[in-house]
């Protein structure tokens, strides 16, 4: 039987969670109501934005539900995280050169492998290892031909970017040792 202060615990979180949910898009809408320099977001930004911010909840919400396993839901925050913060850096300025760098879309490519390999694995822990493996194995490669291609932006250094995406491989390799934790301690 589930306790009454773990339930609350656990509902204080889910509002904290999605209370930051609603705290990063009022933000922006807040800066533009004083304006803010550099700040325009368009109906789209905030819709894309929306949807980003429920679909990681909404998964956050379902790892949660799905076990008990401290590792198992440290790694689908971390995959969550990872896959976020990716999303939202390529939509927003691009990881490699300019935000309309072709090569940008390689790291789309590299998070649809992962869900693939999230699909295949069925969401069992063992599997999930090597599908973080593999996300963050296809970042590096998006990033490796990105950088072998023709620069489209000369003032930002390969350096700079290579710290960044390093970043995002980190996060999914902390999560692919999460998941390895969970799968030991099943």
């Amino acid at each position: 039987m589930v306790e009454i202060a773990e339930v609350q615990r656990g509902h204080r979180w889910r509002i904290i969670g999605w209370g930051a949910a609603v705290a990063i898009l009022a933000a922006p809408f807040v800066a533009m109501q004083l304006n803010a320099e550099g700040v325009n977001w368009t109906v789209g930004d905030f819709l894309a934005m929306g949807i980003m911010l429920g679909a990681v909840g909404g998964f956050l919400e379902l790892a949660v539900r799905m076990t008990r396993n401290r590792y198992y839901r440290t790694g689908a925050g971390l995959a969550l995280l990872g896959a976020f913060l990716l999303a939202w850096a390529n939509l927003a300025v691009g990881i490699v050169g300019s935000e309309n760098n072709p090569n940008n879309q390689l790291f789309f490519v590299a998070l649809l492998i992962g869900i693939a390999g999230i699909i295949g694995a069925k969401a069992r822990a063992e599997g999930m290892v090597r599908a973080m493996l593999t996300t963050a194995g296809s970042i590096v490669a998006a990033f490796v031909f990105a950088e072998l291609s023709a620069r489209d932006e000369p003032i930002v250094r390969p350096v700079v970017e290579a710290v960044g995406t390093s970043i995002f491989v980190v996060l999914f390799l902390g999560s692919a040792w999460m998941f390895g934790r969970a799968a030991a301690d099943s």
